[in-house]
């Protein structure tokens, strides 16, 4: 398994096109289990248009995301994605979006374990503005994106913390704390990744 480190990553605004892919990364992770490699999966998905998309074009883009979360998976994650309730397999697409991001992984980290640890219940745009802002003075990376860049990363943030359950309705910024199974908890943190539940405003101690 392939470990990201957090502090080794360079920001990326990747996340702009990446989304959630929930079910992108379960229709690859179920062409894995059948041992297809790489190279086999890459051209079953375009191919066979496995993601039902009208564009191979994106297909390709997006699936260059995917792969990049389905190499931090193990088997014991890869079977609870394909196994377990949807709920179970969107908390561990969330766990690999923060292990692939880095961008992402600090705003759950310094905006939504906050949030949810002194339980605020709404999340505001001016929490989002003030991030973004800090990340701006802190790197030259972040501080050379575009107005647009910016607005778009905004966008898709909001979007997955939708999909995945933390915000309940996007308008509001209502917040809702993730139900994680003790199983999963325990597995990750067994990893050495404790810090990750704890982004997700997860208690662990």
């Amino acid at each position: 398994m392939i470990i990201y480190m957090i502090n080794e990553q360079n920001y990326s605004a990747t996340l702009t096109s990446d989304a959630f892919l929930y079910y992108e990364l379960k229709q690859v992770l179920k062409l894995k289990v059948q041992g297809l490699t790489d190279a086999q999966i890459r051209e079953t998905v375009i191919d066979e248009n496995i993601f039902q998309y009208k564009s191979k074009k994106s297909a390709s883009r997006l699936l260059s995301s995917v792969m990049r979360r389905v190499r931090i998976l193990d088997d014991n994650l890869i079977k609870m994605v394909i196994d377990e309730p949807i709920e179970v397999g969107k908390i561990v697409n969330l766990y690999a979006i923060m292990k692939t991001s880095r961008l992402f992984f600090e705003f759950m980290n310094e905006v939504i374990k906050e949030k949810l640890e002194y339980r605020y219940e709404i999340l505001d745009k001016k929490d989002i503005n003030i991030f973004f802002t800090a990340k701006s003075e802190q790197s030259d990376i972040v501080a050379g994106w575009s107005d647009e860049t910016i607005s778009k990363l905004k966008q898709v943030i909001l979007k997955i913390l939708s999909e995945v359950g933390i915000i309940q309705e996007i308008k509001t910024g209502k917040l809702s704390r993730l139900i994680i199974p003790i199983e999963l908890k325990e597995y990750l943190i067994g990893l050495g990744d404790k810090i990750y539940i704890q982004a997700m405003g997860e208690y662990t101690d």
